[in-house]
């Protein structure tokens, strides 16, 4: 999945498009009737995209964008001092749990120009192209609040080199072990999902 939102004066829009099995290519446009930041925008298209995927029964999801900022937040490899930017992330992180496998890759931005046409085709309200689903949003996919100020900052956590790091992988999967360390165990979590055990070997 390609992801993409665009600010273009007072309009917003999100882009995204699908690479199927077999060649199967889905496009959407998601126009948003509400204020935005581009940061934001780029948040709500990355959003709708994992909604869809779910509607769509998708289990295992290769997501890639040209937000670093947004990638680098959600992957945990960058902070966050907005609220705003803290809900979408959390918001985020919620929906990976609804799939068996999801990694997010940043990518150039001109490899990412399938999106940015459908993001900003939705941004300036341009007539819908046929093959396309569009839809509107009305409301912001989360709301700031104090409350999430009380999220933690998840730090980088450095490997303890005496430890063979394919076992801490090898444990979730085998025995559903996690560490107790709540930011670590989140993460590993996450990138678990990457991972199959085949005969008690590990493979990405």
């Amino acid at each position: 999945m390609y992801f993409d939102g665009s600010l273009m004066k007072k309009s917003v829009g999100v882009g995204l498009v699908f690479l199927l099995p077999l060649g199967i290519r889905m496009r959407y446009m998601v126009r948003l009737h509400f204020p935005s930041s581009n940061n934001a925008a780029k948040y709500e298209a990355l959003r709708n995209g994992l909604c869809n995927a779910i509607e769509l029964g998708i289990r295992r999801l290769d997501i890639r964008g040209d937000s670093q900022l947004v990638i680098d937040q959600v992957m945990k490899e960058s902070s966050y001092h907005d609220t705003k930017m803290a809900a979408y992330c959390q918001e985020v992180r919620w929906l990976e749990n609804k799939f068996d496998s999801l990694e997010l890759n940043h990518i150039p931005r001109h490899l990412n120009e399938a999106t940015d046409v459908l993001a900003k085709a939705a941004s300036s309200r341009e007539p819908v192209p046929t093959a396309i689903f569009a839809s509107d949003q009305h409301k912001p996919s989360v709301l700031s609040s104090p409350e999430v100020m009380e999220l933690e900052e998840d730090p980088m956590i450095e490997p303890d080199p005496l430890v063979d790091w394919r076992m801490l992988y090898f444990d979730n999967l085998f025995c559903d072990a996690l560490p107790t360390d709540k930011t670590e165990a989140r993460r590993l979590a996450r990138r678990a999902k990457s991972f199959v055990l085949v005969e008690g070997e590990l493979y990405k």
